[in-house]
């Protein structure tokens, strides 16, 4: 019943959306960001020009860069908090603050990570903590992931402040570190854990969705985040006797892993579906063939048709999207080339979808290893399982109010996310957290990967878009 009301909640608020778009007039700009263009491109080349990757970088420095960026445009000191974990001084980060006039609404948080995956000049085209803009493209580590969203919340409060702009909602950002480490302090899950008070808002906006281009460039439909998946790590492990490589016996620790993980990778988990993803695959069908849009049509109306499942799950995104997924990370075992191994482990990474718990997730693989020889373990997770946070009027209304402006016609499209943010920390303390980056990519960014670039026209588009949509925030 509860899940039945939440999606007809979803389903009441998407017609509150269209109404509100077809009453309200756009908000006017009220300044040329044309003008301002070659401030932030040096914010911007500051920002990824200053290495925050783990190994050599810092992310303490980054911060201090753009707190004096914040500072020289008139933020005070009181407005600029700086901070580094103890254990991590280079892990640092900033959280500024914009004061509203009306003490009685609550803030809106930007959240934004400032540190990056590593990246070895020798493996790139171009140097990758260099920022090169060529044919279209800025390249660089951290051009789209995520500086570039940390560059333009950072360059919109500065333009707000020159104005002279005082919203009715305070703003607060968040430039954090650790979201790329796994021993690095988490900055947004420190904040959330001993400084909330700095971060408190109505809701935030973090990275996350972003906008579709077809294969000519042109707009399809422009995504908001709401929710991700759970990320958990399973060990298997498998120990035995051993011996002698020349006197073989039937049990076999590595044959025994090999094949508890050849039986995971044929576990399809049942398909599961939430009032997000009912409107993702609800909406999207319009933008598909014939027959993706049947199947995406038929899966909303019946989560188990089994020949929609298989039509939509070729889809990799898709696939992931219906259901919880496990599959083989890493594996070790075996002690010397002519012996028997004694001892073989497996990591098996798990997405989870939301509102499954460990607990059956852990009992799926048990049942389908089938076998008592291999023990299967939860690592102790270190992000929490946040609920999916309700798409609101509030948050969603003006999103399509200034993509009527902006990107007229464009379908907007709720969605959910199959990895994981820091909206993981700041979600689990109450502040509702959605990934919208208002930037329209081609799917080449290569976050994470070799040559990682942007499209300079959607990082200029993104930054107007979210001048005003912040602004439209702040004001009611």
């Amino acid at each position: 019943m509860k899940f039945n009301r939440a999606i007809a909640a979803v389903l009441v608020a998407a017609s509150v959306f269209s109404n509100v778009s077809a009453r309200r007039p756009p908000p006017a700009t009220s300044t040329d960001l044309d003008a301002t263009e070659p401030q932030f491109r040096e914010l911007y080349k500051e920002l990824v020009e200053t290495h925050t990757a783990q190994s050599v970088g810092s992310c303490t420095l980054a911060a201090e860069r753009m707190a004096a960026r914040m500072r020289a445009a008139g933020f005070a000191d009181a407005d600029l908090r700086l901070f580094a974990p103890d254990e991590y001084p280079k892990a640092g980060g900033l959280v500024a603050t914009l004061a509203g006039s009306d003490p009685s609404k609550k803030a809106i948080l930007l959240l934004a990570h400032i540190d990056v995956v590593e990246a070895r000049r020798e493996d790139w085209v171009r140097d990758p903590f260099t920022l090169i803009e060529e044919g279209g493209y800025f390249y660089a580590r951290g051009s789209a992931d995520d500086k570039a969203m940390a560059a333009y919340f950072t360059d919109i409060l500065i333009n707000y402040k020159r104005e002279g702009f005082v919203p009715q909602r305070a703003i607060k950002l968040a430039l954090t570190c650790g979201e790329e480490t796994s021993t690095w302090t988490n900055g947004a899950q420190w904040l959330a854990a001993n400084h909330r008070d700095w971060i408190d808002a109505e809701f935030a906006i973090n990275e996350g969705a972003g906008g579709q281009l077809d294969a000519n460039g042109n707009k399809v439909a422009l995504h908001i985040q709401a929710g991700e998946k759970v990320n958990r790590n399973f060990i298997l492990e498998v120990t035995n006797p051993g011996g002698h490589s020349s006197q073989p016996v039937p049990q076999n620790a590595i044959y025994e892993i090999s094949a508890a993980l050849t039986n995971i990778s044929r576990h399809k988990f049942p398909t599961q579906l939430n009032p997000v993803t009912r409107e993702y695959f609800s909406r999207s069908a319009a933008l598909e063939s014939a027959e993706i849009a049947a199947a995406m049509r038929a899966i909303v109306a019946n989560p188990q048709d089994t020949q929609a499942d298989t039509v939509l799950s070729r889809n990799r995104a898709w696939n992931s999207m219906l259901r919880t997924t496990c599959v083989a990370t890493m594996i070790e075992g075996g002690h010397a080339k002519n012996a028997l191994p004694q001892r073989v482990k497996a990591n098996v990474n798990c997405r989870v979808f939301p509102g499954v718990s460990n607990d059956e997730v852990q009992n799926a693989l048990v049942s389908v290893i089938a076998n008592p020889n291999v023990s299967v373990t939860l690592v102790v997770p270190n992000r929490p399982a946040t609920p999916t946070p309700a798409l609101t009027a509030q948050v969603l209304g003006p999103i399509e109010i200034i993509a009527a402006r902006h990107y007229p016609n464009i379908p907007i499209i709720p969605s959910m996310a199959t990895g994981a943010t820091d909206a993981t920390y700041i979600s689990a303390v109450g502040i509702p957290t959605f990934g919208f980056s208002a930037m329209f990519s081609d799917g080449m960014n290569n976050a994470h990967g070799l040559n990682e670039r942007i499209l300079v026209k959607s990082l200029m588009e993104g930054r107007k878009f979210q001048y005003d949509l912040i602004k439209y925030y702040s004001m009611h």
